[in-house]
């Protein structure tokens, strides 16, 4: 047989094997936690915060928790949408593609995208020290926004390279200014993608727990304020999962099927918001 056929149906094969492992192993954690955490969960689960004794098997719910993540997950994300948009726009506006700076921003991003969330979240905690902040919602979203933010400045950045250097161009032909090139026209051609690019961030800082730990501490109470600490579902998870009492583990499976389906609505409307603006794409 000829080496290169050899070679083709070996990698077609390795190709087939890994996406089977991926699918496999993400079939295996979902089938995993509907099992075991679809008969935990109530109305009560999501309409409630903790009563005292919860983690004892108690009654309460974990809605502190589901509030938290969803008001820590959109502070954060927006702190992090004010330093990733102009960055992203700067990349691809004002320097050259294979520009020594370029190169070396995108190095930078590529390695803090690359750095475990816990070092994030023990960097926050030194931060909360030195500017004498308390574990709180606010701490909490300083550390997620610095998790997110490489993340979502990459993902805006491939999506502006994407966008045709001729249309830039023939914008600044026309007379136009950079800004107004950035702002008028570059921008609602990579709407969709950004868009994307920020509900999957958001997705990515609301599952974390590592980075929150130390710096947005835990309350059974409804978050209320910046300065005080908010739970998050990752942590109700974490706590659930590691008492003694089977009806608070089954509860913590629960718990992480709510955080799974926000995930998961969370990647159906980045591709229902980014299908709908894509109308505006020139292609």
């Amino acid at each position: 047989m000829d080496k290169r056929k050899i070679e083709e149906n070996f990698f077609k094969l390795l190709m087939i094997f890994s996406t089977l492992t991926v699918l496999g192993s993400l079939a295996f954690i979902l089938l995993t936690i509907l099992w075991k955490g679809i008969p935990a969960l109530s109305w009560e689960m999501v309409t409630q915060s903790p009563k005292g004794g919860y983690y004892i098997g108690k009654a309460g719910g974990v809605l502190n928790a589901i509030l938290g993540s969803l008001i820590l997950g959109i502070g954060s994300t927006l702190l992090a949408i004010v330093l990733s948009l102009p960055i992203a726009f700067y990349l691809n506006l004002y320097l050259q593609k294979k520009s020594r700076l370029a190169l070396a921003i995108r190095f930078a991003l590529d390695v803090l995208w690359g750095i475990p969330s816990i070092v994030y979240g023990a960097f926050g905690f030194t931060l909360m020290l030195w500017l004498k902040i308390p574990a709180s919602l606010l701490a909490g979203m300083i550390t997620i926004a610095l998790l997110i933010f490489p993340i979502m400045t990459r993902g805006i950045d491939e999506v502006l390279k994407m966008i045709s250097s001729e249309l830039k161009e023939a914008t600044l032909a026309l007379g136009s200014t950079r800004w107004e090139t950035a702002t008028k026209v570059i921008f609602r051609q990579a709407l969709p993608g950004i868009i994307t690019a920020v509900l999957l961030a958001f997705g990515r800082g609301i599952s974390d727990a590592a980075a929150v730990l130390f710096t947005a501490g835990f309350t059974d109470s409804l978050p209320h304020s910046l300065w005080k600490p908010v739970a998050t579902l990752p942590l109700a998870v974490f706590f659930q999962l590691g008492t003694p009492f089977a009806e608070v583990q089954a509860r913590g499976y629960a718990a992480a099927l709510i955080l799974t389906a926000m995930v998961l609505l969370l990647n159906i409307l980045a591709r229902i918001i980014g299908s709908r603006f894509s109308r505006h794409i020139i292609k």
